[in-house]
C-alpha cells in the first residue's frame, strides 16, 4: 500500500534520478537546527514552503509597499504579489535546468518575509535610526529563525541560506563581487529571478500610475528584450536557461544582461527617483523614524509578546522587529494614535 503513492522515500529516489548533477537533492539538505522527524509524504523543502506559506508573515506581505505608497488603485503590486510573481519566474528558470523546483519556490516565497512596510523606504529608515543596522534580508532570515510561530519555522539550512543571500545590494546583476553568495543554483534563481520581477512589473505600475509613457522608456533595451511585459520576462528567462544549462552557475549572454542593467538604471534613475514618489517617502520614513524613536522612549506600548524579548535582545531590536513586521496600514494607524490629536468627548 505504502508504494502506491508518490511518498517522500519516492520523490526523493525521483529527484536522485531526474535532476541535474548541480540540483540541490532533498535528501542531502544539511537540515534543521532541531532534528524533527520527517514527514511520511513531503520532502523537506516542500515542508519549509509550507511553513512559509501557513506564516502571519507571509499574509502580512498583501498589505506592504512594493514601490508604490499607498495606492488608490487595485492593481498595483504589493510585497504579496511580487513575491509570487519572483516565485513563478524562479520555478520556470529551476524546472527548465533541472534543479530543485521546491527549495526554489521555497527560498521565493520566503525571501521578503523580514520586508518592512513602505518597502524600501522603511528599511533605509530603520537603517538609519537603529545603531545595530537594518537591512531586509537579515531581518527576513531573523523572521523564520526567531521571530515566526513560537521560536521559529526551523526551516532547512538551504532555504536560510537562500533567504539571507538573495539580497542584490544595489549591484548589478550577475555581479560576482557582492556580499551575498548563495550557497545553492536554487537560490542562485531566485536571486536572480528578484530583480527579473520587480523591474519589468514596476514599468507595468509605473506606466499605470501615468508616472512615465511607453516611449519613455530605453529604445534599445526594449528592442533587445521586447515591447511588453510578456515579451520582456519570455526573452529573459529564455535566456538565462540557454545560458546556464549544464553548468554550475547562473550565466545571461552578454547583449541580454546589459540590456536588463541599462533597463534597471532607468527605473532606478527615473522611476525610483521621481519627485511624486519621493514625497510619499519623506513622509514614509518620517514616520517609520518617529514611531521606532517613540518605542525607546515608551517600550510600555510595545505588545507583551515583544517586551518578554527585550531582556534577551534590548529594547532598540524588539522596536525594529515590531516596527518591521507592521503593515503599510497598521504603521499608519500606530502613527496616527501616537501622534495626531484624537477627538473625545
Amino acid at each position: 500500500m505504502k508504494n502506491k503513492f508518490f511518498n517522500r522515500a519516492a520523490q526523493e529516489k525521483w529527484e536522485e534520478e531526474n535532476l541535474s548533477f548541480y540540483a540541490c537533492k532533498s535528501k542531502e539538505s544539511k537540515g534543521r537546527e532541531k532534528r524533527e522527524i520527517f514527514c511520511p509524504l513531503r520532502t523537506e523543502f516542500q515542508r519549509d514552503r509550507d511553513r512559509i506559506i501557513h506564516s502571519k508573515s507571509f499574509r502580512r506581505l498583501e498589505h506592504k509597499t512594493q514601490v508604490f505608497i499607498a495606492p488608490f488603485g487595485d492593481h498595483y503590486r504589493t510585497r504579496l504579489t511580487h513575491t509570487l510573481e519572483v516565485g513563478q519566474i524562479a520555478r520556470t528558470v529551476s524546472r527548465a535546468l533541472r534543479l530543485n523546483e521546491d527549495l526554489t519556490e521555497a527560498i521565493a516565497l520566503g525571501h521578503d518575509l523580514g520586508h518592512t512596510p513602505f518597502g524600501h523606504t522603511g528599511e533605509e529608515a530603520l537603517n538609519e535610526v537603529y545603531q545595530g543596522g537594518f537591512s531586509h534580508n537579515q531581518q527576513s532570515l531573523r523572521v523564520v529563525e526567531k521571530l515566526e510561530g513560537k521560536g521559529g519555522l526551523n526551516l532547512t539550512w538551504e532555504v536560510r541560506d537562500g533567504i539571507f543571500n538573495h539580497s542584490q545590494e544595489g549591484e548589478a546583476i550577475l555581479d560576482t563581487e557582492t556580499a551575498y553568495v548563495p550557497h545553492t543554483l536554487e537560490a542562485e534563481v531566485v536571486k536572480l529571478a528578484d530583480p527579473l520581477a520587480y523591474v519589468n512589473h514596476d514599468i507595468d505600475d509605473a506606466l499605470r500610475a501615468g508616472l512615465i509613457k511607453k516611449n519613455n522608456l530605453p529604445r534599445q533595451p526594449i528592442k533587445v528584450l521586447g515591447e511588453t511585459h510578456r515579451e520582456r520576462i519570455s526573452t529573459l528567462v529564455e535566456d538565462i536557461v540557454s545560458s546556464s544549462y549544464g553548468k554550475s552557475h547562473l550565466e545571461m549572454s552578454e547583449d541580454i544582461l546589459k540590456s536588463f542593467n541599462d533597463l534597471r538604471s532607468f527605473m532606478y534613475g527615473k522611476v525610483y527617483q521621481c519627485d511624486i514618489l519621493l514625497k510619499e517617502v519623506e513622509k514614509a520614513h518620517l514616520l517609520i523614524g518617529s514611531l521606532y524613536k517613540f518605542y525607546l522612549k515608551n517600550p510600555q506600548f510595545l505588545p507583551d509578546n515583544f517586551k518578554k524579548n527585550a531582556g534577551e535582545n534590548g529594547i532598540s531590536q524588539v522596536a525594529v522587529d515590531y516596527i518591521a513586521g507592521m503593515t503599510d496600514r497598521y504603521a499608519i494607524k500606530e502613527y496616527e494614535k501616537y501622534f495626531l490629536p484624537q477627538g473625545w468627548g
